[in-house]
């Protein structure tokens, strides 16, 4: 490949995920500030009850990931992966404009807190297809040999906004006092990303769409996809179990990290964050390093090597943290923890792309990753707290990451059986499709 040729993979990869970065960092938001927004919109008289209704608010959103999953993915599968992706950014930008600009429960009552739930919602609509916009993307546009270390990106990306939204909280701990960041402070994140919505678009914009999509002959309809989804779902339903393990540890060791710190270890919310802001730099170097590996070695060793590695050591990496909560314990349990998270899921996405049947590769991607993602991953905050409150155990979210390592155990000893061919049960359509 030529320098020239490099810098315009360089150039496509920089524009697909910078429109990734937006979303989830406005979507991890609300997360990072959850103490603060239980505050504004959930006042309940208890900081437990509070956070909770916070934390059902945020995983509300996860709800939406599905149906986002199944008709933008339809559209994008029969549209185009380009203006799949500009469609997503405009729903993820109203989504985040209004919560940015709703007054708190003390202004306008209880409107507020419907207010943030309708733009979670929307949030989540969007995000429902994003991810697997991207990575399809990414894909498809990728250099032979090497769609693992392109497909990273789409996780990297995300490791960014993580970094970027913990800078911004560390100077904001810095230059406000904790009652003006309480009252008002938490909204300028926020704000800052209401503005960098014009210049992604303009970005996004830019983007050519993928030769593999416009050399296949026949473009499904929408009824098409969703049969072809249908007749597929055991992949759909495997896919997703792939995805249990990532998207568990990932909001564990990044959303759900400045709450544990605060509330559980109560360490600062600078230590915290200065923790959450190592971890995401953490993921980005583990992520386009494994996802190469798996290029040279294929997807099944990795998988089934951190998976295994989740379900052994989360608990009791936990059990020590709790036992001697400090920010260097803190900071070498979630680096840990990061380690297992990036090299997993660094095979794990290009994976989830392969698996899925080309014709329906938007949207089976996006509904299995969006499943796994509102029915586990995106509850995490709130499981864990609820967890530590029944059980009285300060570790057991370590159970739950336990689990959740078992699941993608499981499911890359069925995806992969015997040899490590790829299990696909494609219906005739998709075979046919995929062929062209």
């Amino acid at each position: 490949m030529s320098a020239t040729a490099g810098e315009s993979k360089l150039r496509t990869v920089i524009r697909v995920t910078s429109g990734n970065f937006l979303e989830m960092f406005d979507f991890f938001l609300f997360g990072f500030y959850a103490t603060h927004i239980a505050k504004a919109f959930f006042p309940t008289g208890s900081e437990f009850a509070s956070l909770m209704l916070t934390f059902m608010t945020f995983g509300a959103g996860f709800l939406m990931r599905p149906l986002g999953a199944i008709f933008l993915g339809a559209y994008v599968d029969r549209i185009g992966r380009r203006q799949g992706l500009i469609v997503t950014l405009s729903i993820m930008a109203l989504g985040t404009i209004l919560i940015a600009f709703v007054p708190g429960y003390a202004t306008i009552g209880a409107l507020a807190p419907v207010l943030v739930l309708i733009g979670r919602l929307l949030q989540g609509f969007s995000a429902g297809v994003e991810l697997g916009g991207v990575s399809v993307y990414l894909s498809e546009m990728a250099t032979p040999g090497h769609k693992g270390f392109y497909v990273s990106w789409q996780s990297g990306s995300q490791q960014v906004a993580i970094m970027f939204a913990a800078l911004i909280g560390y100077v904001l701990n810095w230059m406000l006092t904790p009652e003006s960041i309480s009252s008002w402070g938490w909204r300028i994140p926020f704000f800052i990303g209401c503005m960098i919505v014009p210049f992604l678009f303009v970005i996004r914009r830019s983007l050519e769409e993928t030769q593999e999509f416009l050399n296949r002959p026949h473009r499904p309809t929408s009824s098409q996809i969703f049969a072809s989804l249908a007749q597929n779902w055991r992949i759909v339903l495997l896919g997703m179990m792939l995805v249990v393990m990532t998207t568990v540890s990932f909001y564990a060791i990044t959303v759900y990290t400045p709450t544990f710190g605060k509330t559980v270890l109560k360490l600062s919310e600078t230590d915290a964050l200065i923790v959450t802001f190592c971890v995401a730099i953490s993921n980005l170097f583990w992520l386009p390093v494994m996802g190469a590996v798996s290029d040279r070695i294929g997807r099944k060793p990795v998988l089934l090597t951190f998976s295994l590695l989740t379900a052994l050591t989360a608990y009791p990496v936990l059990v020590w943290l709790t036992g001697h909560p400090s920010f260097g314990n803190m900071l070498i349990a979630l680096l840990w923890l990061s380690f297992l998270y990036g090299s997993y899921n660094g095979a794990m996405v290009v994976a989830l792309t392969e698996i899925i049947p080309a014709a329906v590769r938007t949207a089976g991607f996006s509904l299995a990753y969006s499943l796994a993602t509102a029915l586990f991953g995106g509850f995490t905050p709130l499981i864990s707290t609820w967890l530590i409150h029944v059980t009285g155990n300060q570790a057991a979210p370590g159970i739950w990451l336990d689990f959740a390592g078992l699941m993608g155990l499981i499911a890359t000893l069925i995806v992969y059986r015997g040899s490590g061919t790829i299990l696909q049960d494609r219906s005739s359509y998709a075979r046919s499709v995929a062929a062209e």
